[in-house]
Formats: structure tokens, sequence, C-alpha cells
């Protein structure tokens, strides 16, 4: 018979262009895959990999208390019907409420808990303001995490630490590199010789990913060097800042794309990346696949970016919600020349490759998900030069 993985998901998109790979790595290796995800047109593509698709309603921003309870029962039953053998977790409300609705069963086959592995791809705006929010989510995640997960991973440093210090969590979490990046889906590109100098700013448009201090910078730095775009690409997420890009692109100061799926060549076309983000990121996957690209990048002080950019070699840094300190560090990278550009852009791409592979993320899964089923395979290495991955 074969071995069962449940993966708990909020969103199609980030489960599927961030975990596609281990995905069908686990399918090779012969496991029965159960993906449990709102419904969506776009779910047929884990059906084309061979995935059972359990739709199943999770609102990833609202607050609705009885929703939520109710999202318990529904993963409840759902561990009850699949009876997975390592059950994989991504994103705040399947990491508490898939771990609280796992709380004291136990496959009736075996006998034993149900091992989940929960993924905190980051905290977003939860934790930057102590409201009842903030409050409320510090004892759901001890109560859930505290002590029921097989195993939790952490995509940087602080956000462990900062769990740790709240009792969030036990001991049973390790590191990753966030999501790690898809080298061969993201190849490198040279950095752009037009005269123009583009910086693209791709993420949620939302007050917490810094598109206010985005649309402030480009209005004062294109007063001072003309010869400067700024681009938008990400979908709507807050009504009254898609009013304010509106008005900002018809003055000209930014261009917006909208949501795509094509960012590979809005990246190619762009020198640098700019995430102004408040905090909450894990690890920016925008600036893991702009690096690998080859462009600068230039993120805010806060966990997980402070991981990517390496300052002053990789891109530039600045303090987050500060203006003047992002409008600094453009102008930092708009006074270099063409070339010290594209050493920046070298240096981020071999910066991805030695630290920020996405196969180290898929070997890592591997080792924990054989070991919890009870397999010993020395040769788990072997994954790293998995074909899946070359796109």
């Amino acid at each position: 018979m074969k071995q069962k993985i449940l993966f708990l998901a909020a969103h199609f998109t980030s489960l599927y262009f961030t975990r596609r790979e281990l995905i069908e790595e686990l399918a090779d290796r012969g496991y029965d895959i159960y993906i449990s995800i709102p419904e969506s047109d776009d779910n047929r593509f884990f059906t084309a990999l061979g995935c059972t698709v359990i739709p199943t309603e999770v609102e990833r921003r609202g607050t609705n208390p009885l929703k939520d309870l109710l999202l318990i029962f529904r993963y409840r039953r759902i561990i009850r019907k699949v009876k997975p053998d390592v059950i994989l977790s991504y994103e705040i409300k399947p990491n508490i409420y898939g771990a609280l609705g796992n709380r004291f069963l136990k496959n009736p086959e075996t006998g034993e808990k149900y091992k989940q592995i929960c993924n905190i791809t980051g905290t977003g705006a939860t934790f930057l303001t102590d409201d009842f929010i903030c409050k409320l989510c510090k004892i759901l995640y001890r109560i859930s995490l505290g002590k029921n997960p097989y195993l939790v991973f952490f995509q940087n440093a602080q956000d462990r630490d900062f769990f740790v210090k709240n009792r969030m969590v036990g001991k049973n979490n390790e590191l990753l590199p966030g999501s790690g990046v898809n080298l061969y889906q993201f190849p490198f590109r040279p950095m752009p010789k037009d005269d123009t100098v583009k910086f693209i700013f791709i993420a949620r448009v939302m007050r917490v990913k810094g598109i206010h201090e985005y649309l402030h910078a480009a209005r004062r730095i294109k007063e001072e060097y003309p010869h400067t775009r700024f681009f938008i690409a990400g979908w709507n997420e807050e009504e009254n800042y898609m009013r304010l890009v509106d008005r900002y692109e018809d003055e000209g100061v930014v261009e917006y794309l909208g949501f795509t799926n094509n960012i590979i060549s809005c990246i190619d076309r762009c020198h640098c990346t700019v995430l102004p983000s408040h905090g909450g990121e894990g690890v920016p996957n925008v600036l893991l696949e702009s690096s690998a690209m080859g462009r600068a990048c230039i993120g805010s002080k806060i966990p997980g970016t402070v991981d990517v950019i390496d300052d002053g070699k990789t891109g530039f840094l600045f303090e987050a919600k500060n203006d003047e300190d992002l409008m600094n560090a453009i102008r930092k990278f708009l006074a270099l020349s063409y070339e010290e550009k594209a050493r920046m852009g070298k240096a981020g791409r071999e910066r991805m490759e030695r630290l920020f592979d996405r196969n180290l993320v898929i070997n890592t899964y591997l080792r924990k998900i054989e070991r919890a089923v009870g397999k010993n395979d020395p040769e788990l290495s072997g994954a790293a030069q998995s074909s899946k991955v070359q796109l």
C-alpha cells in the first residue's frame, strides 16, 4: 500500500509555485499526494500532477472565529478520511487549525499520532502591532504548535527566536533557507544596458508591503533622475492603495502591470527589485528570484530580507517605513556604473547558488518525511540532481 502525504494550504499560487518540485519528487518516490486547498480553477494543475485535490474553504485574511472553528473540524474530518502518513502544512491558518484539528487524533490502523510538519512561511502583519489579534494568535500558536507537531520549520532565525521567546513553539523546530529558488526556472540574465534604469516592486498592493513608501520614493527620484522608470507588479489587496497607485500612474510616476504569471520577463527587463515591506516576510521569494536572475535588490531591514541581501554587495538595505532611507538606497544604486551594477547582480546569483538553491529545501523535506515514515534512505542527496527541477 502506498504511503500518503497530505498538504494543507490556503492559496493555490503560494503552494504551486514554491512546492511543486517537492510534490513531484514525492510522487516520483511512490507517495500518494492529497492536497487540501480552497476551490480554484487552477487546482487542475495539481490534478495533472496526479494529486487528489480536496477543496477546503479557508479565509486567508478573515478573522471570523466561527468560520475558523469550522476549519478545525474540516481539517479533522479530512485527516480522519485520508489517514496520511505525514501532514505538511503552510501559512498561518493551515498551521494553527490543521494542528488543532490533528490534536489527539491517531491513525486507527497503526495506533500512532499523525505526524505533522508545519512551515512558518512568515508571520504577515500579525505581530507588527500588539493588538487583540496579535495576542490571540500567540495563544493559538502556543496551543497548536507548542508540543503537537512532529516538526516546525522556520524560514529565518529571527522568526524562530520570536516564537521561542513567546513560548509559541517547542524544541521541535529547525531552519530552512526560505522556500528556496529554482535556479533553472529563474536563470541568470545579464544586467540590462539601457540608459533608463528600471525598478520594480513585486508584491500585493497593500500597506504592509510598503507600497506607500515605494510610491513616494518613485515620485522624488523621478524628479531628480528623469531617466528612471518604476514598475509595480501584483494584485490589489487594499482598495485605498490601489486608487493611489492609479493616481500615480496617471501622473506618469509609476507603471502598474497588475498580476502576472510571467514574472520572469518583468524581472528580466529591470535592473533592480525593491521590496519596502514592513515585516512578516519569512524569506521573500521575489528577492530570491530576482537575485537568481542577476538583479540587484533593495529591501527593508526586516527578518528574512536581511538574509537574502548582502548589503552593498548584492543590493542595499534600508530602515523599514523610512522614505528617506529608501530613497538614499535607490540613489546609491543609481550612482553605480554599469559594471558595478552588473557585478552586484552576479554576486546575487552566486549567493543564491550557494545558500538558497531550492534543492536544499527539497532534500531537507525528503529526509524528514522518510524518517517520519520509517524509511532510511542514505541517497537522499540525489534528489538535488532531480530533473524535475529543470523546467
